[in-house]
């Protein structure tokens, strides 16, 4: 993907016209195809047709992924098949709150790595119907974690949207189960996380260290079973796979956890689990945008995780 940076003298432009003289479009058709295909990116953010007028300010990072995969055709050809794993919690001119099932990316990665329909893709398709305008990713979950996530309509919803995420006032309240039993029954996790991006996956960093983000969470043990607990996890900040980092790190990996298990044993012979790691995202409380009144959104927990409850309550 390629990528510039707006500069003060161009900062006021339309997007489409700054496509076309500045990323060598050649023409407002074709960068309204990018547009529509879903190859054109905002701080990282792949935007559609709706932000075609978007006045962009110095500074602005946009960027053109002429060839991502899945941009070959439009995105209302290939959702087709996947528009019943679309569930819209709220949705006004502002916000949209989707209760995402596992397995979706909530919007493509940047590196060419994913070839699927993602959330983002399926909200489009959604909106078109509708003949309604853009879409702004506000914040992400990952792939086979399953509940709430929220996406802003317009630009300045998600700016004011993503000023509450940087200053961690949402209310983000995950549902989990772990290996063991946690001690205390309820507690603060703290610690200093960064990330590799080789790996693609956190690890444990000291404070002193210049790439060290620090990652705050509240537990309580919902329910204790013979050998796994159920967690509510209220995040205070939100790094990347948070939860399932600090967890493991206490010797309590999420069931079907396969990433970050560190050096916790193995699950125990008969336990029963998940083809993904048991995570979701349960209730989401932030500030209207436009209102400014409070509201919170809940999801309740997906047949998968409510069937393993279910087995573990039935093990002595």
């Amino acid at each position: 993907m390629q990528e510039w940076v707006v500069s003060e003298n161009e900062a006021g432009t339309r997007l489409d016209l700054w496509l076309v003289r500045c990323a060598e479009g050649g023409s407002r058709r074709r960068v309204a195809e990018w547009l529509a295909r879903g190859k054109v990116y905002l701080a990282g953010q792949a935007v559609d047709t709706a932000a075609a007028a978007h006045r962009l300010t110095a500074g602005e990072r946009v960027g053109v992924w002429l060839d991502r995969p899945g941009s070959a055709t439009s995105a209302a050809r290939s959702v087709v098949p996947m528009r019943h794993l679309l569930h819209v919690v709220y949705g006004d001119a502002a916000i949209i709150v989707v209760n995402k099932p596992p397995g979706l990316l909530v919007d493509p990665l940047p590196d060419g790595r994913a070839t699927e329909v993602t959330v983002l893709d399926l909200l489009r398709d959604h909106v078109r119907r509708e003949a309604r305008g853009g879409l702004y990713v506000v914040h992400r979950i990952d792939r086979d974690t399953s509940g709430l996530v929220l996406l802003a309509r317009t630009a300045a919803a998600s700016q004011a949207l993503k000023d509450q995420f940087e200053a961690h006032a949402p209310e983000r309240v995950y549902q989990a189960v772990v290996l063991g039993r946690p001690l205390p029954a309820s507690g603060t996790w703290r610690d200093h996380l960064s990330w590799d991006a080789s790996t693609f996956r956190q690890r444990r960093a000291h404070a002193t260290d210049a790439r060290a983000k620090e990652a705050v969470a509240q537990y309580i043990v919902r329910e204790q079973f013979a050998a796994a607990a159920q967690i509510e996890v209220s995040l205070v900040t939100g790094k990347r796979n948070q939860i399932r980092v600090q967890a493991a790190l206490r010797g309590h990996p999420l069931l079907g956890e396969h990433q970050y298990r560190f050096d916790a044993p193995p699950e125990p012979k008969g336990m029963p689990t998940l083809d993904r790691h048991a995570l979701h995202a349960w209730r989401l409380g932030f500030v209207h945008p436009v209102s400014a009144e409070r509201v919170s959104f809940t999801a309740p927990l997906p047949d998968d995780l409510q069937r393993l409850l279910e087995e573990l309550r039935g093990i002595p």
